[in-house]
């Protein structure tokens, strides 16, 4: 729970291509501001975490596993696929130069949330957009990890609502292996969107992320969609 004493601090203002992107401080938190609207902090990884172990477990052959994650935000879902043997190739697709570059440069605020993310051999970070990225690229994956909004129904802008429909889904079918898994992150269910998965994939699960002590609203959960 955030204390009304603990003052906000602007640590760094962007304009990026999709509009404004923002990092402030609160206390020990580091919140991401996309265009005004909330979209992270990391006060609490536990979901951004469920989404790569999930997906990896769902797996039949989860060793030397390809993985994408659409998002690279605070970095908590970097951390955990980084700190799992399995994973052969740890693709991170972030559209926002300034959420790499806080990662990255100059003092690096969020550096740490992505625990050995950023000196594991496995892994590198694509600046790009997530569609033109599965569009576009060459590679295949066996694991799809998307986290670039608050949820199909909450997207950051209005360009991020095609991930989720129908063409979306069909360029994210591009990209993934037989008998891969789409794990996507969501403050909230999203029914109309689990059902467009049911009638694509084969097995679709919602796992719902228990609220911490003194916080109120919904629990985030992650959606998974297997082809077996």
């Amino acid at each position: 729970m955030v204390r009304v004493s603990e003052a906000v601090q602007l640590v760094d203002r962007r304009e990026g291509r999709h509009g404004e992107v923002a990092l402030r401080r609160r206390g020990e938190c580091f919140e991401i501001i996309a265009n005004g609207c909330f979209l992270m902090d990391s006060s609490d990884g536990r979901s951004e975490r469920l989404m790569v172990s999930a997906a990896l477990d769902m797996l039949e052959r989860p060793h030397g596993a390809s993985l994408l994650i659409g998002g690279l935000g605070v970095g908590f879902s970097m951390a955990e696929a980084c700190a799992d043997p399995r994973p052969g190739r740890i693709c991170v697709v972030e559209r926002e130069q300034a959420v790499i570059d806080w990662h990255t440069r100059g003092t690096a605020p969020l550096r740490r949330f992505a625990g050995t993310g950023h000196s594991d051999p496995r892994a590198r970070i694509v600046l790009d957009d997530l569609l033109r990225h599965v569009r576009t690229t060459d590679d295949r994956y066996d694991v799809l990890c998307l986290d670039i909004d608050n949820g199909p129904d909450w997207t950051v802008t209005e360009g991020n609502q095609g991930v989720y429909a129908a063409a979306g889904l069909t360029a994210l079918e591009r990209v993934l292996a037989d008998g891969g898994v789409l794990s996507v992150w969501s403050a909230a269910r999203a029914p109309a969107f689990t059902q467009r998965l049911a009638s694509r994939f084969a097995r679709v699960e919602t796992l719902e992320v228990p609220l911490l002590p003194g916080r109120r609203g919904e629990p985030d959960v992650v959606i998974l969609a297997s082809r077996t």
